[in-house]
């Protein structure tokens, strides 16, 4: 090869098209204000839910808890096989486990269960598609109407999130600052063990 025409060999070996680190997605956090929180990962604003889970604790103790600072909750299962999977010797995804054990900022609260994407999740996702990072209120709809009373509203929160892969068994996520001073204020971790 001319020496002039070196710098168009690249070596392949060890460049991954995918990277699995570092990848920003969207997170939502949202739920009536003494219901359930439920947490959406999304690719981009507009898109469906990868993940949607509903956590085992009430949107008012989740802002009591962000309240006081950083929080975070690990969410666990276990490595249970299939028949099938006991076969092949492989896991499924992650995101496709139906339990978690969670925790918050160390105590356990519960289970939570991966869910699919209801009518009201996909108005909730779509009322807040171009809010790309903040919190608010939304009046619930109920019967195609929206209700005026306290108890209709449902808190949400909306932020970019830095997904990072350990391995098929591990995932974290961690909520950027807009403010951009590097403490994630909200971190949640996936593991599978």
């Amino acid at each position: 090869m001319p020496t002039a025409c070196k710098w168009l060999s690249i070596p392949t070996q060890n460049l991954s098209i995918t990277p699995s680190l570092g990848r920003k997605v969207t997170g939502t956090i949202f739920g009536n204000r003494h219901g359930h929180v439920n947490f959406a990962v999304q690719d981009d604003p507009v898109s469906e839910p990868v993940l949607l889970l509903e956590l085992p604790m009430s949107t008012a103790m989740l802002v009591k808890e962000m309240s006081s600072g950083l929080v975070r909750i690990a969410l666990e299962c276990d490595k249970v096989r299939a028949p099938d999977q006991v076969q092949t010797g492989r896991q499924g995804k992650l995101f496709n486990e139906p339990t978690w054990t969670m925790y918050c900022n160390g105590r356990k609260c519960g289970y939570a269960v991966s869910r699919s994407c209801t009518y009201s999740d996909r108005y909730v996702l779509g009322t807040v598609k171009s809010v790309s990072a903040g919190a608010g209120v939304i009046p619930v709809i109920e019967d195609g109407r929206k209700s005026d009373g306290v108890e209709g509203e449902l808190m949400y929160m909306r932020a970019k999130f830095e997904r990072v892969v350990g391995s098929r068994d591990s995932e974290a996520y961690y909520m950027m600052n807009p403010e951009g001073n590097g403490v994630p204020e909200l971190s949640i971790f996936l593991l599978r063990i």
